[in-house]
């Protein structure tokens, strides 16, 4: 320890107890009060450094230790330098550091390679007798876990489950070698192990909980993304998002799982979520394959939104740092599609399998679906060919192949039109009208569909199934106009439908067939097959074959015609039927059944609209008052709610 007498004696006793409390930030404004008497003090500079890296100022701890290489020799700082350029992700520096260092210790072993890491554990732990046997295995299955997911080898050690963070590295193997289910079951039980041992600890608050649960729901979140439960997996994701957690590289991955589920769609939320994965130390946090991935997604995301010089940069940066990567390849080649130039696209691909052949199997996959894309264009460059309904049909598998709806689309368009100069109203033309407008109908595209439908009506306005098309598409593009068409279906009464309903009931595939009625002698009305459809199999004991059914009779009571409703009297009027402070005669002029030509109170099935009651809130029941008695009316309560309530 530096000698000093008086204040400085005071300082070296701040920062001693500053240390044990874990202080270090108060700790640090002592050593620098102290170097700023003698800047060379090497016990100061040691001090400095270690409180830089417990604060997570790896960058300034390193500058220190550069800034003064006289004082601190490699054997002194060794250990905090290889360790403050690991934690900053510069593995190789790291590793030439510990190479430099004289003598190996337990803690420089302990910052090696992932290919070598495994076989130092198993050898610290076989022969360390200390109190961080725990750690030193937590640390050995996250090395398994990382081989397990990185380069798809596992090796199974036994190592206990006794915490969350074994079992969570545990699960972390298993999704590695995609035994999903099986990991989920890892990940709930290092849920409960997690909840178990901060329960024990009174301090902790509910918070502090869910902050550490954090990385086991994003895990979950990421098998249910695996296994196709994409809703169940966005959901988990935006509540781990919410918590806000502390750990950039938690916030960055799950924000990145977030934008793959996207994908083209929703692009406003994946631009929000795409600042999370940039944030400051997220470089720190991440292995170089995890950052990878978050650059590519980042250049998917930017030829999604149309950015493609911003696209064309990420990928030189990508193509620059693994040159052998095929992923930025087939990006640009996707951002050349869409920018029609389809040569230059298998240009890059040849030229790519030509220089890395270990990846030329996907990429001449990839060039094969090109060239059936240019098959397309060179189909539609045939000109005595172009408009042939063979040539036609077989672009638009080509195209719907692809996936290419607009293309298909367009060749249709491009048919319709020359057959409406040409031949105008043939049967080509309108076999033509009629194939565009149900593959657009089947598509979604019901806006485009309607010019062709409309067309084909105005041919034929007898055609009811087009009309009933028509009339669809429009439901969902103008209401007004299929409220105008509707009018021109014809009406139930002219529809015969020639139903011959006892051969209905006896086919094969008829079920729960009911006993026919007796029959009349000499009778034959058009209602005796009526007993068909009941849904007793015995008849009415006053039922007359001779009467007229009541036309009504499926209706519930309250909704025929001539109901009437219940009369037990006048003071039945003075009930309050209604919401507080409603009068009798209001209810009177409310009520639908005073009034002849008014609906039934709640619609018909089949009906397109009627009342939402929904959100109604219902009234309270009331008791009659004494005849001649003033009731006083009550105030009425207002509802508390949330922000922006009632």
């Amino acid at each position: 320890m530096a000698s000093g007498s008086g204040p400085v004696s005071a300082l070296w006793t701040e920062i001693n107890r500053c240390g044990q409390n874990g202080d270090f930030t108060r700790a640090l404004k002592a050593v620098n009060k102290i170097l700023h008497e003698n800047k060379d003090d090497v016990t100061a500079l040691r001090c400095k450094i270690v409180c830089l890296i417990q604060n997570g100022g790896f960058k300034e701890a390193l500058n220190v230790m550069n800034t003064h290489t006289k004082s601190l020799t490699s054997d002194m700082i060794g250990f905090e330098k290889a360790y403050c350029e690991y934690r900053l992700n510069r593995v190789d520096h790291a590793l030439k550091t510990i190479q430099g260092i004289p003598e190996q210790t337990d803690k420089l072993k302990e910052l090696e390679r992932y290919d070598e890491c495994l076989a130092v554990y198993k050898d610290m732990i076989r022969n360390s007798q200390d109190d961080y046997e725990e750690e030193r295995k937590t640390n050995l299955s996250a090395v398994l876990a990382a081989q397990s997911t990185w380069e798809n080898t596992s090796e199974d050690l036994g190592l206990p489950e006794s915490s969350y963070e074994l079992c969570y590295n545990a699960a972390c193997c298993l999704i590695g070698q995609g035994q999903l289910s099986q990991a989920m079951q890892k990940l709930q039980k290092a849920e409960e192990l997690c909840r178990k041992s901060l329960a024990e600890d009174s301090d902790v608050t509910e918070e502090d909980v869910e902050a550490e649960l954090a990385i086991i729901h994003s895990q979950m979140a990421y098998v249910m993304q695996l296994q196709g439960r994409t809703e169940d997996a966005l959901q988990l994701y935006n509540q781990v998002i919410k918590l806000k957690p502390s750990d950039v590289g938690l916030l960055a991955v799950t924000a990145n799982n977030i934008i793959t589920i996207n994908k083209d769609q929703n692009v406003f939320d994946s631009k929000k979520k795409v600042k999370l994965t940039s944030a400051e130390g997220v470089e720190h946090k991440l292995a170089k394959k995890q950052l990878q991935a978050i650059e590519i997604n980042k250049a998917l995301l930017a030829m999604y939104t149309n950015q493609a010089d911003q696209c064309n940069k990420m990928l030189a940066s990508l193509q620059t740092q693994n040159p052998g990567h095929p992923r930025p390849v087939l990006i640009k080649v996707a951002q050349l599609c869409r920018e029609k130039q389809h040569n230059k696209a298998i240009e890059l691909l040849q030229r790519f399998s030509d220089q890395h052949p270990e990846s030329a199997s996907g990429i001449k996959l990839t060039m094969a679906q090109l060239y059936v894309t240019q098959a397309c264009d060179i189909l539609k460059s045939i000109e005595e060919m172009k408009y042939k309904p063979g040539m036609i049909s077989a672009l638009v598998t080509m195209y719907t192949h692809e996936e290419d709806i607009d293309s298909a689309i367009d060749v249709f368009t491009q048919a319709i039109q020359y057959y409406q100069s040409e031949q105008p109203g043939s049967a080509i033309h309108l076999s033509l009208v009629r194939e565009a407008a149900n593959y657009k109908l089947k598509y979604g595209r019901k806006k485009e569909a309607t010019s062709d439908l409309e067309q084909l009506w105005k041919q034929n306005k007898k055609d009811v199934h087009t009309l009933a098309q028509l009339i669809s598409a429009y439901s969902l593009v103008d209401q007004d106009k299929a409220k105008a068409l509707s009018k021109h279906l014809p009406s139930p009464d002219t529809m015969s439908f020639n139903v011959d309903v006892d051969e209905l009931e006896n086919s094969h595939g008829a079920t729960y067939i009911r006993k026919k009625a007796a029959k009349v002698v000499g009778e034959s009305h058009p209602s005796e097959h009526i007993g068909h459809f009941l849904t007793c199999s015995k008849l009415p004991k006053n039922y007359d074959p001779k009467s007229t059914p009541d036309p009504e009779r499926w209706l519930p009571m309250r909704e025929r015609s001539y109901y009437r409703g219940k009369k037990k009297g006048k003071k039945k009027e003075q009930v309050g039927r209604g919401t507080q402070g409603a009068t009798s005669g209001a209810c009177a002029e409310l009520d639908a059944s005073k009034s002849a030509s008014s609906p039934p109170t709640s619609p018909r099935p089949g009906s397109g609209t009627g009342t939402a009651t929904s959100n109604a809130i219902p009234p309270r029941q009331q008791k009659p008052a004494a005849a001649g008695a003033t009731r006083k009316k009550a105030p009425q309560k207002k509802k508390k709610g949330g922000k922006g309530g009632w």
